[in-house]
């Protein structure tokens, strides 16, 4: 099966919603190559990136499970296919 790297850009601005986001994370934490989390409380957000090399519709998928939580906004960006 091909993957492409890619990197999922979040912002939280709903703390309740950090334990579902946890929760997917860790359901897809095979195709996780790293993550880095900020917490930015001069505006009281959480800016996280996490790196992943999977199937592009399992990037899909968890991008799209991830803006579909409250206050919780996600972006992708992926690799040249040909890496």
């Amino acid at each position: 099966m091909d993957t492409r790297i890619a990197l999922i850009s979040i912002i939280v601005t709903n703390a309740d919603s950090v334990d579902s986001l946890n929760a997917l994370l860790h359901d897809y934490r095979e195709y996780i190559i790293g993550r880095m989390g900020l917490p930015y409380h001069k505006k009281d957000v959480n800016i996280i990136s996490v790196a992943v090399d999977a199937p592009q519709e399992k990037t899909s998928a968890l991008s799209g499970k991830i803006g579909r939580l409250d206050g919780v906004f996600s972006k992708t960006v992926y690799a040249d296919s040909r890496i």
